[in-house]
């Protein structure tokens, strides 16, 4: 693997036929979606949630999701798409933004439990290890646009960027940090972790809001750790605010809210549906 991406050069398309082109990161997004979708079906069942109303909801959250991805994305680079506006329809290209997608998908989600009288937190603990295994696969479409790479680095993993893609003050270098595999490999991890987790939910039978929160609350709370260290390295623009980047700005939102939740003590953990 180490010696493949280092000499390995990616290229954003995979095959051409005539004017049409079949891109690499759109092939990944559907195998993200596609594998997301298996680990919820499989929950679904022993969450007792109807499989019609997953497949549903998850119509909603997949549109949804990829629009609030780029939204976000644009409002971070608002300059650029005002100049370019018709390359904000490019998802294709890369350009969606996980934090936009998770704001997207928690509001969807609390409408359609409100509306289907479901558990909004327990819709939400068995969506998250799909979630997540969905990043570390959808990651790799970062890879072959040769984009959210890492600082320079003479590593036997470093990754060749062309000079197009290469910020001025590194067009000099050759060989950069693949910090779409350290996410992915993050990712990869925070998805069996969260499988253990909700399958120890299952066995114990403790199907109650606590552990439901909590299972949604470990999500959150490690990627954004994941996500605010890996930041420190990305060479890719971001807003800055104190010092930080927009995206260590948001982890660290998160971690404070959700570890605010992870520990705040509960009322009786009644079952609910």
């Amino acid at each position: 693997m180490i010696a493949f991406l280092h000499a390995f050069h990616p290229q954003a398309i995979l095959a051409s036929y005539g004017p049409v082109h079949i891109y690499w990161y759109g092939l990944l997004m559907v195998a993200a979606i596609l594998a997301a979708l298996d680990v919820t079906f499989i929950l679904a069942k022993y969450y007792q949630v109807p499989t019609d109303a997953i497949f549903d909801l998850s119509f909603w959250l997949i549109i949804g999701g990829l629009a609030g991805a780029r939204i976000y994305d644009d409002l971070l680079q608002l300059p650029y798409y005002i100049q370019h506006p018709l390359q904000s329809l490019e998802i294709w290209r890369g350009g969606l933004a996980i934090h936009g997608a998770i704001i997207a998908g928690l509001l969807i989600i609390w409408g359609f439990a409100e509306r289907h009288k479901l558990n909004f937190w327990k819709l939400s603990a068995l969506l998250t290890p799909g979630l997540a295994l969905a990043q570390a696969i959808g990651r790799w479409g970062n890879y072959f646009n040769q984009e959210i790479f890492g600082l320079p680095t003479s590593l036997p993993w470093g990754i060749p960027i062309d000079a197009i893609n290469r910020p001025t003050q590194y067009a000099a270098n050759s060989y950069f940090h693949p910090t779409f595999l350290y996410e992915s490999l993050g990712c990869l991890t925070i998805s069996l972790i969260l499988v253990l987790f909700n399958a120890y939910i299952i066995r114990t039978r403790r199907l109650n809001d606590r552990y439901y929160i909590w299972a949604v609350a470990l999500y959150m709370i490690l990627y954004s750790i994941l996500r605010f260290g890996l930041e420190f390295i990305r060479l890719d623009e971001a807003p800055n605010w104190l010092g930080l980047r927009w995206p260590q700005v948001i982890s660290l939102a998160i971690i404070i809210i959700f570890l605010f939740i992870f520990l705040r003590p509960h009322a009786r953990p009644q079952k609910t549906s």
